[in-house]
């Protein structure tokens, strides 16, 4: 008993240590938390002609963690731009974006020039081992808990071209994310994080003293209070446009990209550098409040930059708590300045800068930027600051970004956008720059509870906007009245959301802001409305003074919700983990509505009717109407049927599909069961009475295609399986001869055949270096035909690129091969020349004359197979035909803009060059009439998107020229040019540059 109690006491001990572990960390995190300290000194001064910024930095990094620290990380975010190997570079190919990619190394990034000292001990840096723009500062001396060090280097940064948030256009600079800084150390470790574009940020609080030196005729906005009465001056005499004149630019601009960027060749030239020492002068209306004024430092390290000529000015920002330091610069900024009494009686100063371009848009921006404060103190807890301001600025994006006491916003295009982009983002400065939760790996605690406020301000402002639509405008009352709504609701009926609870990199680029924003809004109306809005209101009062200046956590989040509502939330918060609708969906009714409608789709069924029509040259004209269901999101349940009546066969036409969706979060995202019909006349005979009998076909196509869900949602790629089966009937044409009245007899027997048709596809719809690959197999009465075609897109910097097209195919006879099977399957055999409308043997494609041998309708083609667009239709066995195996190799390259003689047209038309080339199984026999490889090339005009190509064949094959010699004898040029109209190819949201929803 003694020796059990002995062991028994071990395993407590053991047990109650690790408990005590486990507990410790908790603690850590909630009850123990701490937050390091890092207080900035930056000298720094810009060259407006080489487009650098020399600097000095002193850090004082004080360590308030319990831990002692042997390294620092160091994000040294310039560095992003170096290359097109950084993780801002590739997240940009992965938002579809090249412009970075392919921009000249000239007008990249970087920061070099560093000599880290700790405490007046050099101290060596580490590369990290997959960012170059983070790298580990190497302690000499271990930093113990409560301790400070002084961390000094220069700096040397190359600024980019606004590529993203920060960067310059011409002579305007938004200088951003610019010196190293420190990565934030808390209970969860190191945040060592690569500059991204979509993902923002996380750093430490501290207090900054930045003097900045520039070219005097520059107007400067920063983050916090300046410091000079004599450019407090400077920035009232730029109140009025025309108090002053605008300088003329000393820089030649140049365009790359169709971007306007600085030339960065100039030549550097010498300067005088001067520093205003001017004291500031008390009662100034410009100078900030004195409450909570911050100390001001003297910087120790002053920088001196390669002389220019231009007279220099020196100024001084100040701003205490606060973790980041952003400014910008311009010599054509109007300033707009005005004060702003808070509740508690503080006063603060509010400054707008804007370009001359914009003061019809920016004449109420105070209004705007004071609401924006006002409301926030309301809501969440007063404005801190003694200083707010907002900034317009072009940048990488259209919209706004946020840093602590300022903004940058892009141009807008009304005052209405302007107003609720300077709310958004003058609210960044609570949510986000006091309450500085990791934005990179909770979006939703600053984006999303952002937003929540942006509903409340835009109610107040502008109501609902259903209000405001016009009843007799036809169109617009189709469209929503919140667009991000139908999207959102979109994404999670196609099962492609994510939860809230995503970090940055990890959303797509369309669910960071349906998810990241909207979606976090409204689960935040959903916690306002269990908990009541006066409670609520309380909570997040309670909220901003428990975490203001902290590095709050969802879980700090919640538990303050629950401390002060009293209420249990657990189900509320697991929400934000989940997928699917935050609200229960609501029951919908069946709606009659004309053409299409995209409104209030959540709470109607729509079924639409409109007028139909289409064109063949056998129909001719054909008038019916079409009845449909579909619309955002696709309803699970779709048909479309679209009857007709055709003028010229005097017969009904039509096509028409039902289909259901079954969909999932599971490894199957999407099966669709469907059934379509088509039904219309491919041809025409007139017999020797005159009367004319219309060879017409129609199909019953039963499908089932299952698309997978992608492990990643950030990728591109589609994978899918499509399994159908065509049953097919076709009038045919058959003449025979009645030998008792010797007379011949023409009859009309009708066909049936079917095709079973497998496909294993996958996409990737990357914007560099797209590429597809499809793998048929195809069965039908006495034959098997396998295809393969692999598609590739070569992106070229300038812009264009070239389309390589790689297809292999093999045709099996079930059976013995004989003369009877032959004839009876030579539609299907495989076929190098431009295939026609006969040989398009399931009916997919759109041919204007289907069975024509005469006239233009007959130079008509389908891309399939060899792929070639030389025709050689009138030979009994065309060129380049096989019942045995085929490959052959396409490519498609954009003409240079400056040789296109098409570019002398008011309107665009791209110009392309082609060449096809390929083999087949006839062509490697003894005596082959052709070669073993046979070829052509041309030009190629695409218009409407590439649905209509029109390809003119200058060069081809030997067997090809012989065949234009013997067959056409006149107007060879005009009938050897082929086209083609690829209307099956159209998706509409590539036809209209929209997201794949």
């Amino acid at each position: 008993m003694k020796k059990f109690l002995i062991i028994f006491s071990f395993i407590f001990v053991v047990l109650a240590s690790a408990n005590c572990q486990s507990l410790k960390k908790t603690q850590d995190a909630i009850g123990n938390y701490f937050q390091q300290k890092t207080d900035y000194k930056i000298d720094v001064s810009l060259n407006d002609v080489d487009n650098t910024l020399d600097g000095f930095e002193t850090i004082n990094y004080t360590n308030n963690s319990p831990d002692t620290l042997r390294f620092i990380w160091f994000h040294l975010w310039p560095d992003a731009y170096k290359n097109d190997r950084t993780a801002f570079s590739e997240q940009l190919l992965q938002l579809g974006r090249t412009d970075f990619y392919f921009s000249d190394n000239e007008i990249r990034g970087y920061i070099n020039r560093l000599d880290f000292k700790v405490d007046g001990v050099t101290a060596q840096l580490e590369d990290h081992p997959q960012y170059i723009d983070i790298s580990k500062l190497i302690l000499p001396t271990p930093l113990a808990p409560a301790q400070a060090i002084k961390i000094t280097t220069p700096f040397h940064e190359k600024i980019p071209f606004n590529f993203s948030r920060g960067g310059y256009v011409g002579q305007t600079y938004q200088v951003t994310q610019w010196y190293p800084k420190p990565a934030v150390y808390d209970a969860k470790g190191w945040h060592p994080i690569p500059y991204l574009d979509q993902g923002e940020f996380y750093s430490e609080f501290g207090n900054y003293d930045v003097l900045i030196t520039i070219p005097k005729d520059y107007v400067v906005a920063a983050t916090g209070e300046l410091q000079n009465a004599d450019e407090l001056n400077f920035l009232k005499e730029r109140e009025s446009e025309s108090e002053w004149n605008l300088p003329k630019p000393k820089q030649k601009v140049a365009v790359v990209k169709e971007i306007s960027i600085q030339n960065n060749k100039a030549k550097k030239n010498s300067q005088s550098k001067t520093k205003s020492k001017t004291p500031i002068k008390k009662g100034n209306h410009h100078l900030p409040a004195k409450s909570n004024s911050p100390i001001k430092h003297v910087i120790e390290n002053p920088v001196y930059t390669s002389k220019q000529k231009e007279e220099t000015k020196t100024i001084n920002y100040i701003q205490n708590n606060v973790h980041d330091f952003a400014w910008f610069a311009d010599k054509n900024f109007i300033v707009n300045h005005d004060t702003l009494k808070l509740a508690s009686g503080k006063i603060i100063n509010v400054y707008a800068y804007y370009t001359p371009a914009g003061k019809n848009t920016w004449k109420n921006s105070i209004r705007f930027i004071k609401d924006a404060v006002t409301t926030r103190s309301k809501w969440l807890g007063e404005y801190p600051y003694n200083v707010v301001s907002a900034v317009e600025a072009k940048m990488g994006f259209n919209g706004g970004m946020e840093y602590p006491t300022i903004t940058c916003i892009s141009p807008m295009p009304d005052e209405k956008s302007l107003n609720l982009t300077i709310e958004h983002e003058v609210g960044h400065n609570w949510n986000y720059g006091i309450l500085a939760s990791n934005e990179r790996d909770h979006p939703w605690m600053d984006e999303g509870m952002n937003t929540f406020f942006d509903n409340r301000y835009k109610k107040i402002k502008y109501g609902d906007d259903r209000i405001q639509k016009n009843k007799q405008d036809f169109i617009n009352n189709k469209l929503p009245d919140d667009e991000t709504d139908l999207e959102c609701r979109t994404e999670i009926t196609n099962k492609k959301d994510q939860p809230i609870e995503t970090t940055s990199e990890n959303f797509s680029e369309l669910n960071y802001g349906l998810t990241a924003y909207y979606k976090t809004g409204k689960w935040m109306k959903v916690l306002e409305d269990y908990v009541g809005e006066s409670l609520f209101d309380s909570c997040l009062h309670e909220y901003y003074n428990r975490w203001k200046f902290k590095h709050p956590q969802p879980q700090d989040f919640k538990k303050v919700v629950e401390d002060v509502s009293k209420k249990n939330v657990d189900s509320i918060f697991l929400m934000l983990h989940q997928k699917g609708n935050i609200e229960p969906a609501e029951k919908k009714d069946l709606k009659l509505s004309a053409l299409f409608n995209f409104n209030e789709t959540d709470k109607h069924n729509y079924i639409f009717l409109s007028p139909a029509a289409g064109f063949n040259y056998y129909d001719k004209f054909m008038v019916g109407a079409l009845v449909h269901n579909y619309t955002l999101p696709e309803p699970t349940f779709h048909f479309i049927v679209a009857p007709m009546y055709a003028t010229g066969s005097k017969t009904f036409t039509g096509i028409g599909k039902v289909g259901y969706n079954f969909l999932s979060y599971g490894l199957i995202r999407k099966a669709e069961l469907s059934v379509s019909a088509a039904k219309f006349s491919g041809d025409d005979f007139t017999d020797s009475t005159g009367t004319k009998n219309y060879l017409g076909f129609s199909k019953i196509v039963p499908s089932l295609k299952i698309i997978f869900k992608n492990k990643n949602a950030t990728s591109n790629i589609t994978k899918s399986i499509q399994w159908k089966t065509y049953f097919i009937k076709e009038t045919g044409l058959l003449f025979s001869r009645d030998t008792i009245n010797q007379t011949d007899v023409i009859s009309y027997p009708k066909l049936n055949r079917y095709l079973n048709q497998l496909q294993l596809k996958i996409e990737n719809n990357r914007v560099l270096y797209p590429y597809s690959g499809l793998l048929q197999a195809e069965q039908a009465k006495d034959f098997v035909r396998l295809a393969f075609e692999g598609k590739y897109f070569f992106n070229y910097a300038k812009g264009g690129g070239m389309n390589v097209r790689l297809f292999g195919g093999k045709f099996i006879y079930l059976g013995d091969k004989t003369i009877l099977k032959e004839f009876e399957t030579d539609r299907y055999h495989l076929n190098m020349t431009g295939a026609n409308g006969y040989e398009d043997y399931t009916y997919s494609n759109y041919f204007a004359g289907r069975n024509e041998f005469q006239g233009f309708r007959s130079q008509q083609i389908m891309i399939r197979d060899g792929g070639f667009k030389v025709r050689s239709d009138l030979l009994a066995n065309k060129i380049g035909k096989t019942d045995d195996w085929l490959a052959a190799a396409n490519f498609e390259t954009d003409f240079p803009k400056k040789f296109n003689p098409l570019q002398v047209l008011p309107f665009k038309i791209p110009l392309k060059l082609f060449f096809d080339a390929g083999t087949y199984a006839e062509a490697w026999k003894t005596n082959a009439p052709s070669g073993k490889f046979i070829y052509d090339a041309g030009f190629q005009v695409s218009i409407v998107k590439n649905l209509i190509n029109i390809y003119v064949p200058v060069i081809y094959s030997k067997i090809y020229a012989d065949y234009f010699k013997s067959t056409i004898t006149d107007k060879r040029f005009w009938k050897n040019i082929s086209f083609s109209i690829d209307i099956q190819n159209f998706r509409f949201y590539k036809f209209f540059d929209l997201p794949q929803l």
